[in-house]
C-alpha cells in the first residue's frame, strides 16, 4: 500500500532576519512558488480552452479539500499521511489548471478558488461528495483516479503545450492514486464480513455518479484534438473497474445514473459547506 515516492511538499528553511521572533512573520510572496508549478507563465486567449482548465481544475480542487477532511482520523497514521499526499498533489494539478484557465481574464487561482461562489464552480458531483465512512471514500477516489488517469494519459497528447505538460506530470501522480485505491478496495472487500458489506453500500451509494464524467458536450466539439472526449474514456474504464472487483467476486452495480449537472453549475447539496470552509479566511482576511 505505501511506495516511495517523490509527490510529498518538501519543507524549506526560511532564514530570518535579526528583528524577526519565533512566531513572527513569513512573507510567502518572497517565495517563488510560481516557479515551481508546470505552465507558470503561460497564457491562453480562448475561452473554451480556459473552460475546459477550470473543469479540471476544479475537480482536482473539490476532490482534494475533501480528501484533507481525513487528516489525524483516517484509520491507520501512514493513511493520514498517504491521503494527505494525495491531496497535496490534486492541489498541485489545481494551481495549474486554474491558473491556466484564469489568464484569459486576468485571474489568479486564488481568486478562482476563493472569491467564485458555487454556481460558478464547474466540478462533476463525484468530486464534492461527502467523505462518508472509509469505504465511501475509497470507492469514491477508485472512480475518480480510474477516470483521471484515463483522462491525463489521453490529454497528454495534447497540441495545448500547458495541456499537455500538466497532464504528464499530473498522469504520474494519478497513478499512485489509483494503485492506492485499488489496494484499499480489495483490502476491505477480502476482510471482514462488515468491511465488504460497507465497501457493496459505498459501490452502490457512489456509483450513479461516475456517469457524469463521461458526458460529451458542445464544449468538446468546439476544443477538438485540444481536449479529451469523455465518451471515449468509458469503455477503458468499465474495464479497469470491472477487473478490479472482479478479484473480490464483488459484482459491479446495476444503478441508475444520477442526473447531476455540476459541468452547468448545478451541484450536490455537500458542496456549499464545503467551499464555505475553504473560502472563509481568505474572504474575511
Amino acid at each position: 500500500l505505501h511506495r516511495g515516492r517523490g509527490g510529498a511538499a518538501p519543507v524549506s528553511a526560511i532564514s530570518l532576519g535579526q528583528d524577526a521572533v519565533a512566531h513572527g512573520d513569513v512573507f510567502v510572496d518572497e517565495r517563488p512558488l510560481a516557479a515551481e508549478d508546470v505552465g507558470a507563465a503561460a497564457r491562453t486567449d480562448d475561452p473554451d480552452v480556459a473552460a475546459y482548465a477550470l473543469r479540471l481544475g476544479d475537480d482536482a480542487l473539490v476532490l482534494a479539500q475533501n480528501l484533507c477532511g481525513w487528516v489525524a482520523r483516517a484509520p491507520e497514521i501512514e493513511e493520514d499521511v498517504a491521503l494527505a499526499n494525495i491531496a497535496l498533489d490534486l492541489l498541485g494539478h489545481a494551481r495549474s489548471l486554474l491558473r491556466y484557465a484564469g489568464s484569459v481574464d486576468g485571474r489568479s487561482e486564488d481568486d478562482l478558488a476563493y472569491w467564485r461562489d458555487e454556481a460558478d464552480f464547474r466540478c462533476a458531483w463525484l468530486f464534492a461528495l461527502p467523505n462518508g465512512d472509509f469505504a465511501h471514500t475509497i470507492v469514491r477516489q477508485l472512480i475518480a483516479s480510474t477516470y483521471q488517469l484515463q483522462l491525463y494519459r489521453e490529454l497528454a497528447a495534447s497540441p495545448d503545450p500547458v495541456l499537455s505538460a500538466v497532464a504528464a506530470k499530473a498522469e504520474k501522480e494519478v497513478d499512485y492514486h489509483r494503485d492506492h485505491a485499488v489496494q484499499w478496495t480489495l483490502r476491505l472487500a477480502g476482510g471482514t464480513e462488515e468491511s465488504r458489506r460497507r465497501l457493496r453500500v459505498a459501490l452502490d451509494d457512489i456509483w450513479p455518479y461516475a456517469d457524469e464524467l463521461f458526458r460529451d458536450e458542445p464544449l468538446h466539439d468546439r476544443l477538438g484534438d485540444l481536449a479529451v472526449r469523455p465518451s471515449r474514456l468509458r469503455t477503458r474504464f468499465d474495464e479497469v473497474l470491472r477487473s478490479v472487483l472482479a478479484e473480490e467476486d464483488v459484482p459491479v452495480p446495476e444503478v441508475a445514473a444520477s442526473s447531476a449537472g455540476g459541468r452547468e453549475g448545478r451541484h450536490h447539496p455537500s458542496l456549499g459547506p464545503l467551499l464555505a470552509e475553504m473560502q472563509v479566511l481568505a474572504r474575511r482576511h
